[in-house]
């Protein structure tokens, strides 16, 4: 126990002090702290490198993830499902399975990327961003790699989307109603979605609050449903109860139990605010670590075209469902 945390300890302190950089210095900077965390790890890996010292520490960071994923259910519940309504329910339905598909098929059949580098980019598109990223490729095995580029070209929508929607939503003069709706139908990652939301007023963040948070629940879902696919491939086609468990990302479990409790009413307004900022710091930690293990060498071999076929989909979801916003609320 005592050499276990003694060889972890050094890298975990880098994670924590990446994390606290990153929070620190993303007010000043303009920009998701999340997609600092990550910077700062990438600027670490592709600079002095990862020192052994510290590489068993910072190879923790899927421990982080998952914890942060499983707390991220207690701020759920399946009451904010219903309470979206059966148009906004409908919309979001079409909009993640549109979304998905889209960039399942441009993936593989246009921009020639992996299945799973394709798969992580559809989950975290189509769902909601990183956390859909994370336990989608838990589930299918994803390289570290994967997980860590897909992660970084959902920020780097959400850093645009942050941009662009409060512009678009002011020069149409949305409602509070159609303007939340669109952002929690169509942007990825929640903190983007709720801060886009009230920003524009009152009604709309707490539109866009539970509409995007009805299109998280899905994420336990698909996490399944990725699960089985893969490993019915990886099993000449034939699905085992034993392959799927094998395969099956156990946090996600822990996650759904955390939205059960939720919807219980087990958490109390204070421990489910310190849940959600629990999240934040696990989550900062994580990406930290995540982005040591993006190289540049490895993204030049990939090429743009990850980024270009989330940018390109997310564009015609986001389009049509303003559309139908415009129509509908």
């Amino acid at each position: 126990m005592i050499a276990a945390v003694g060889r972890t300890l050094p890298g975990i302190v880098v994670l924590c002090l990446g994390a606290l950089a990153a929070r620190r210095f993303s007010t000043l900077a303009g920009v998701s702290e999340l997609l600092l965390a990550i910077g700062l790890g990438v600027a670490l890996a592709n600079t002095v490198g990862v020192p052994e010292r510290v590489r068993a520490g910072v190879g923790t960071h899927d421990v982080w993830l998952a914890a942060g994923i499983v707390l991220l259910g207690g701020s759920l519940t399946l009451g904010s499902v219903l309470e979206t309504g059966n148009s906004v329910l409908l919309l979001l339905v079409t909009a993640v399975t549109v979304t998905v598909l889209l960039v399942e098929a441009i993936a593989r059949n246009v921009a020639g990327l992996t299945e799973r580098l394709g798969s992580l980019l559809a989950a975290g598109a189509g769902i909601c961003g990183v956390s859909a990223v994370v336990a989608v490729g838990g589930a299918i095995r994803a390289k570290e790699t994967q997980i860590a580029y897909a992660a970084a070209v959902i920020l780097l929508v959400d850093a645009v989307t942050i941009v662009v929607y409060p512009i678009v939503g002011s020069v149409l003069g949305l409602s509070g109603i159609a303007f939340g709706v669109w952002t929690g139908v169509s942007m990825l990652s929640t903190g983007p979605v709720v801060a886009v939301g009230f920003a524009h007023s009152e009604v709309a963040g707490q539109w866009a609050t539970v509409t995007k948070l009805a299109r998280n629940v899905l994420i336990g879902a698909v996490a399944l449903g990725y699960a089985s696919y893969y490993a019915r491939r990886g099993s000449g086609g034939q699905t085992s109860l034993r392959m799927l468990w094998a395969n099956f990302p156990k946090f996600v479990l822990g996650f759904l139990a955390f939205v059960g409790l939720a919807s219980a009413g087990v958490f109390s307004p204070g421990q489910r605010a310190s849940m959600a900022n629990a999240v934040d710091w696990l989550f900062l930690l994580a990406f930290v670590g995540l982005g040591t293990e993006i190289r540049i060498e490895d993204i030049r071999r990939t090429g743009f075209a990850p980024a270009l076929v989330v940018f390109g989909v997310v564009s015609v979801v986001s389009a049509l469902s303003l559309a139908v916003a415009l129509a509908v609320f």
